[in-house]
């Protein structure tokens, strides 16, 4: 069998996207989250008196909780197979990488395990996060003084 006739057999039998559909699932899915982060944001500041600012703070600290808890309990992945990019926001992938990592490691111990895998999905994030912030940064003291 050469490669072009592994190739047609590998298209074949893969299945076939609906893009549509996961694009509509993840529009649907996305502004739910959105809509409900909004009310959690105006929960807080109209019955507690939380500012603005702050309140949005305690949206993503909840949010990075409740997306670790559930990839813990095992089923965040689930959801984001079947939801795609409607629940995979930034925050909560960020913490979907980090709390996984944990996880695959966590037999090895709480050092050589947790403590030299938790950043292992989500390093290089950081790493380039850190870089481009301070060579913007310098380019923004440069640009404005």
């Amino acid at each position: 069998m050469n490669k072009e006739e592994y190739q047609k057999l590998v298209d074949e039998f893969t299945p076939k996207e609906k893009k549509l559909k996961n694009a509509i699932v993840a529009f649907v899915v996305g502004g739910l989250v959105g809509f409900l982060g909004q009310v959690f944001v105006t929960i807080l500041q109209n019955s507690f008196g939380v500012e603005v600012t702050e309140s949005y703070v305690w949206l993503c600290i909840t949010i990075i909780f409740i997306a670790s808890l559930f990839t813990a309990l095992g089923f965040f992945d689930n959801w984001v197979s079947k939801c795609k990019a409607g629940l995979f926001l930034p925050t909560t992938g960020f913490a979907h990488s980090v709390t996984s990592s944990a996880l695959d490691y966590r037999r090895d111990g709480l050092i050589t395990g947790l403590g030299s895998n938790f950043f292992k999905l989500a390093g290089s994030v950081l790493l380039y996060g850190m870089i481009s912030g301070f060579f913007f940064a310098v380019l923004g003291v440069i640009i404005y003084g």
